[in-house]
């Protein structure tokens, strides 16, 4: 018998662990909802029901867990994927961009070949807290020219309003809201 998934079940998946990475952080680890094949495969359906229509051509997975199902989902959009990384990490020329995080600054890189301007590109990433990495992101793709660009999430912390300092005339999506 076929197990049945719905967002519930998924919400209830993912593992909360206090006090990770600092005292006072209720980190969200969706490893555990990539665990079970059938709730994988649910939520790799449907952000690709939602996004399915969009004429996206390359899907932007942000380093590193973006990756897991940003490669899934190029792959379901038969879109190409392009992987976003840490500082030092790509071979190749690279558009670098710096952003702030509440102790501190960081970078993001991607290859300079990696996109064109009339690529629809899907930036996608498993959690949005406080929105500096996406952010980060949107100003990376956006060096190529792209005017059609969305985001994704996998989860979505709405209490730190991340959302909110995301530029609105971009597309977001999320599937499971906390």
């Amino acid at each position: 018998m076929k197990k049945q998934i719905d967002l519930e079940i998924v919400k209830n998946s993912i593992r909360n662990i206090p006090d990770f990475p600092k005292p006072g952080i209720h980190f969200k680890d969706v490893s555990t909802s990539y665990q079970d094949g059938a709730i994988f495969s649910f939520i790799a359906s449907r952000i690709f029901e939602h996004y399915k229509n969009s004429g996206i051509t390359k899907v932007v997975g942000i380093e590193s867990r973006g990756f897991i199902l940003g490669s899934v989902l190029a792959n379901k959009l038969n879109a190409g994927f392009i992987p976003i990384r840490k500082p030092g990490k790509l071979p190749a020329e690279i558009y670098s961009q710096s952003y702030q995080l509440e102790y501190g600054f960081d970078r993001l890189e991607i290859h300079q070949d990696a996109l064109t301007a009339d690529d629809v590109v899907l930036i996608h990433d498993d959690l949005l807290a406080t929105g500096g990495t996406v952010g980060a992101a949107i100003d990376l793709v956006r060096k190529f020219g792209i005017s059609h660009i969305y985001i994704n999430f996998f989860v979505e912390l709405d209490f730190l309003k991340g959302i909110d300092k995301i530029d609105p005339s971009v597309p977001s999506w999320s599937l499971i809201h906390f």
